[in-house]
């Protein structure tokens, strides 16, 4: 049997930590009480949920009172924002965002434009990062809230999040971040970065899909956008989803131990797939390579490729494509577009992603992969 592909789309989704499921099994078998019941049975399954509340807050440094559990990233970031925009109905008019945002962002800013509240969706720079200066030129006396995310999915560009959420706050304007991608990758503390919402996906940090978690700050004004009994503090009502949030628990309380060694480690790694494909590719572009950058993310342009072409012919290598081809058209990521990046570079951009279980074997692998499958594609007709 031929080995797996090397797998590098992290950035996607991680697989499970071992340890992480090991955490979950009694809670899938003998633990499996609601944790609003009286008895035994609801009380061990509420005891896990509070401890695993105590070890997402230790990963970002604020009280366990401040975290809500959720479904996942796209339910923290809705909650995060309409949550805010209708606790404060009567001054939410104006929201500022980014122009490379997760559509978990930008759809839901989108709607509030169709419902009336304006917004103000900011450019980057080359290498995909927010101006500050821009930013506070865009503030208003009706703007209520500022929604950037902490670092990119798509080209790893971590924003100066601490000195935005500095302007901002000293407007009296709230503050949310993305963090989904940053979280476990490298140290994330909310008073560090002064933001009042923060935004958590079980399944970029080693812990199942369907599971995630949203910082409130402590006085931050939010309202339920979901309907029914009084869980998680009537934020976010349903039968908490214990054996994950046990899950997400275990996999914070591993990440908190092992971030500073984790992410020199996949520093080291995805610098070396840098290199090795520099090396060996003419007209290779690395995207905000000039950036602070997440230590596992490297988004690269094969300059006359496209990206589908590239991974469909690379069958030993699991990334994602940075342009996606629609019959005879191929269509550029919003991220690469709003930095400028030329058409020729951006339609063959593949992001490569790292992880706690790559190895320096399998990026020599993969890289020598990629450098054949580029050199055959460019010697053939496209």
């Amino acid at each position: 049997m031929s080995p797996d592909p090397v797998y590098l789309d992290y950035n996607a989704t991680t697989p499970v930590d071992p340890l992480v499921v090991e955490a979950m099994i009694p809670y899938l078998r003998r633990h499996f009480g609601n944790p609003s019941s009286p008895h035994v049975w609801g009380r061990r399954a509420r005891e896990a949920v509070e401890e695993a509340r105590r070890q997402v807050a230790g990963l970002l440094g604020c009280s366990a009172e401040e975290i809500l559990f959720t479904s996942g990233g796209t339910e923290s970031n809705n909650l995060a924002l309409f949550g805010v925009a209708r606790s404060l109905s009567a001054r939410a008019r104006h929201v500022v965002t980014s122009k490379v945002e997760h559509p978990a962002v930008v759809e839901p800013c989108l709607a509030m434009l169709e419902e009336g509240t304006d917004v103000t969706f900011l450019p980057v720079d080359s290498a995909g990062r927010v101006a500050v200066e821009s930013l506070e030129k865009s503030l208003r006396p009706e703007t209520f809230l500022v929604t950037i995310m902490h670092a990119n999915n798509e080209v790893g560009t971590i924003q100066p999040i601490a000195e935005i959420a500095d302007v901002a706050r000293g407007r009296g304007v709230f503050v949310h971040t993305d963090a989904a991608q940053s979280v476990g990758k490298i140290p994330v503390d909310v008073n560090a970065l002064g933001v009042d919402l923060l935004t958590v996906a079980g399944h970029k940090l080693y812990a199942p899909k369907g599971v995630g978690a949203l910082y409130v700050r402590r006085g931050t004004p939010v309202q339920r956008i979901l309907f029914g009994a009084g869980q998680e503090r009537g934020l976010r009502p349903g039968t908490e989803n214990v054996p994950e949030i046990v899950g997400l628990g275990t996999a914070a309380r591993l990440a908190a131990e092992r971030v500073a060694e984790e992410s020199a480690r996949t520093a080291r790694l995805r610098d070396l797939l840098e290199q090795r494909l520099l090396q060996s590719l003419e007209g290779t572009v690395i995207h905000a390579r000039s950036a602070e950058r997440l230590p596992n993310t490297s988004s690269i342009g094969f300059r006359g490729l496209t990206a589908d072409r590239i991974l469909s012919e690379l069958e030993d290598v699991a990334a994602s494509a940075g342009a996606a081809c629609h019959a005879e058209t191929v269509k550029v990521s919003h991220v690469l577009g709003a930095m400028g990046v030329n058409m020729d570079v951006a339609r063959g951009t593949c992001r490569f992603s790292v992880g706690r279980f790559t190895t320096e074997d399998e990026i020599e692998r993969a890289a020598a992969s990629i450098v054949k499958t580029v050199r055959r594609l460019r010697g053939r007709p496209y």
